[in-house]
């Protein structure tokens, strides 16, 4: 009987990385790679930063069409999975279609968390694909004024952008302060003020009471009583995992289609990684998380290609995340929230590390900002602390005078 093949709902950074990563592996069996937009497989990061920048933004494609080709992935766009039948081992998809799967790999990532309320036109945007950056780019000029309602990483890069092209931005957080999530105090701070300098106007601690979209300008009221005029409002409150397809065929959900260490679902015959999957990480006793990162759907599409073919291998990797901001890289290394104890390490041109120790001492995360790569290498290092589950001294992490390679050494 010929194979049936491995089938990947999903063609963005994670499932384009793992069909990549099939053929890598010596896979000579069908892969099929199924997308919902009509674009080639493509990196969505800059989608907040350097297409908005750019006076014609392009795709940054992970793979062509010539190559996919070369490879032997067939790559079926415009469509969508509406269906999997886990006993007949197929997935219908919305032109009518079936396609017979030894192997299932869902990467059907993540979409804009919906502001519930009303009065939301067409001047009322989100930021998720390639189209939706398109829209928002025509109104990041001169004399323009934008209003950003969420003060997390794409809300702000997308601020940075907007000022850098000339527009007027006012950003709107309801929390007591911007990068509530996962951002230490001191770090949201240094972001604060460089945004200010910037000319951006940042209201925290205020909710929205009202919002009024005639076409021409939005009208956002706030609870303390100011209103906010734009000629374009983005949304960005966050994201929620894309589970209906699986939940639909009966598979575990838990903050998103939920996983074994391996990134199988509750079929040992579907895997599911990057945005749209929970999945238990050991370094932190098992606790299930989430992650809505470029390098997690990386390493997560090249590990759920492995293990489709019976590696066997856990998910090991510490996560990390990254913004660039007005020539500022924040750069986050493990969960922060895992901590209980702060260090700070001081390095050159108003750069700073903060090591997060947890009651044990144990190093569980690591927080730096600073210009350009300043605080990437030690970033890298505290990275391979954490993977080790090492217990550094405090007055060594906090210490400029101690490398931190010597510490990995010991």
């Amino acid at each position: 009987m010929m194979a049936k093949g491995m089938v990947i709902i999903g063609a963005g950074e994670c499932g384009g990385r793992a069909a990549l990563a099939l053929r890598d592996l010596g896979y000579d069996g069908p892969v099929t790679l199924v997308g919902d937009e009509p674009h080639l497989p493509y990196e969505r990061p800059p989608l907040s930063k350097d297409a908005m920048a750019s006076d014609a933004p392009e795709i940054k494609a992970i793979a062509s069409d010539a190559v996919l080709a070369e490879r032997s992935i067939r790559h079926i766009h415009s469509v969508q999975a509406v269906a999997i039948d886990r006993a007949a081992h197929d997935v219908r998809l919305s032109d009518g279609s079936a396609l017979p799967y030894d192997k299932l790999l869902l990467a059907t990532g993540s979409v804009p968390r919906k502001l519930p309320m009303p009065g939301l036109g067409a001047r009322c945007v989100y930021l998720r694909t390639f189209n939706d950056a398109l829209v928002i780019r025509a109104h990041l000029s001169a004399g323009n004024r934008v209003a950003i309602i969420g003060g997390g990483f794409i809300g702000l890069e997308l601020a940075a952008a907007a000022r850098r092209l000339g527009a007027a931005v006012t950003v709107i957080e309801v929390q007591p302060r911007i990068l509530m999530r996962g951002v230490p105090a001191e770090i949201a701070q240094v972001i604060h003020r460089a945004h200010e300098a910037e000319g951006v106007k940042i209201l925290c601690g205020d909710a929205i009471a009202a919002i009024a979209n005639d076409g021409v300008e939005v009208r956002i009221a706030l609870d303390g009583g100011q209103e906010i005029v734009a000629d374009l409002a983005v949304i960005g409150i966050g994201a929620v995992p894309v589970t209906g397809l699986a939940a639909e065929a009966g598979l575990a959900i838990d903050n998103g289609i939920a996983v074994d260490a391996e990134l199988r679902t509750s079929d040992p015959d579907i895997f599911a990684a990057g945005d749209c999957c929970s999945f238990p990480l050991a370094i932190y006793g098992g606790r299930r998380v989430r992650l809505e990162a470029w390098r997690n759907a990386q390493e997560q599409g090249a590990l759920a290609a492995r293990n489709m073919l019976g590696a066997g291998e856990a998910h090991a990797a510490v996560p990390w995340f990254w913004s660039d901001q007005y020539g500022l890289t924040l750069q986050i290394s493990g969960l922060s929230d895992e901590g209980s104890k702060v260090v700070r390490r001081d390095l050159d041109d108003g750069a700073f590390i903060l090591f997060h120790l947890a009651q044990d001492g144990r190093l569980v995360a690591a927080s730096g900002i600073g210009p350009g790569n300043s605080v990437a290498r030690d970033i890298r290092l505290a990275e391979m602390l954490i993977a080790r589950r090492a217990k550094p001294a405090p007055e060594a992490l906090g210490s400029q005078t101690v490398k931190l390679k010597s510490l990995l050494a010991a």
